[in-house]
């Protein structure tokens, strides 16, 4: 199509190659030369907040953590804990420290004011460890020797949901490596001075965008990316069930094929930091409940339910204290092995 359009003219260049010369390319990627100007920091947002008990973070926060590697969290050996999330106002990043009974929560990016609202939430305040009664001896020395134990409320549904869906019928392992790759690679920079390599989540249309190959290179399954791809689809409706009570939340989200009673409580014990969102249909979780309160280590669903009904409401506070007691069977059989379909 020679001749069809005119000739661009030529960029004005000035002869020792300043301001007005175009950036030399090299191999495909332009060079940005060292004045250029950079986009401002985000200024730093600051809070302070006292809890009315003890708080511990690491029992608190632990469960928003999707593994040693998770791009969106880090904790750090000063003592400091950093989350990114993607907030209704934006990204934004949060520092969390707690010195005398005071906790300081600094935060970044246009997600700062957010998260800094809500950072009383986030650490418990909504929660009341007083109204469990336990009802076996192990619960009651568990209690006793964990006081900081509070149950965190995000008001973040898909930052929860997403990594729960990728956890459906797969080893730990499996899912939490899905979710590095996936985040790091389509998820954007933690605004602010966050540790190195901390991204914020994808936002809901750049899930809908990642192509099917790279959830392949992933280890995600077609089925697992499909219930993905489908909650997305939805994100706006699926998010407004962060201010539902928890029964009716997860009602809404188990409209959505692929997620199940599973997933919808995983996501309820974080989203609303719902006390009695007990989790059935997992692989462990009944055989624990079962030695720890029975001897049974071949509990099932029915049977774990059975052994929790006296801490009806507060089931999953419950549940949460078992695993913190250490009390597990002894292991049987080898691990499941590790299967990665992203080699196939």
């Amino acid at each position: 199509m020679a001749g069809r359009f005119a000739p661009r003219p030529a960029l004005p260049r000035s002869p020792q190659g300043g301001a007005g010369a175009p950036a030399p390319a090299r191999d495909g990627h332009v060079v940005v030369p060292v004045g250029a100007p950079r986009r401002a920091p985000h200024p730093e947002r600051v809070r302070t907040w006292v809890p009315d008990g003890p708080l511990d973070l690491g029992l608190v926060l632990g469960p928003l953590r999707r593994g040693p590697g998770d791009p969106t969290f880090r904790a750090l050996p000063d003592g400091s804990v950093w989350r990114a999330s993607l907030t209704p106002a934006g990204p934004g990043t949060l520092r969390v420290t707690q010195r005398a009974g005071e906790v300081r929560g600094q935060a970044w990016g246009p997600g700062a004011d957010w998260l800094l609202d809500r950072l009383p939430e986030l650490l418990g305040a909504a929660d009341d460890p007083s109204a469990f009664v336990p009802r076996h001896r192990l619960l009651a020395l568990t209690r006793h020797r964990r006081p900081g134990l509070r149950l965190a409320r995000t008001g973040l549904v898909l930052e929860s949901l997403i990594p729960s869906i990728l956890e459906q019928k797969v080893t730990t392992g499996e899912a939490y490596r899905a979710w590095r790759l996936l985040v790091r690679k389509y998820g954007e920079p933690a605004p602010g001075p966050a540790p190195e390599r901390m991204s914020v989540m994808p936002a809901p249309r750049t899930w809908a965008l990642i192509p099917s190959w790279e959830w392949h290179r992933a280890g995600v399954d077609d089925k697992r990316a499909s219930t993905v791809l489908r909650a997305v689809r939805v994100a706006a409706r699926l998010e407004e069930a962060a201010g539902m009570p928890p029964a009716e939340a997860r009602a809404r989200w188990e409209l959505v094929p692929g997620i199940g009673p599973w997933t919808s409580a995983e996501t309820a014990q974080r989203t609303h930091g719902a006390p009695d969102a007990v989790t059935v249909g997992d692989l462990h979780l009944p055989g624990i409940v079962g030695w720890a309160l029975a001897g049974d280590r071949y509990a099932d669903d029915s049977v774990m339910l059975e052994l929790l009904e006296p801490y009806a409401g507060q089931r999953h506070r419950a549940a949460r204290l078992i695993l913190l007691s250490g009390k597990v069977p002894e292991r049987r059989a080898p691990r499941m092995p590790y299967g990665d379909i992203g080699r196939l």
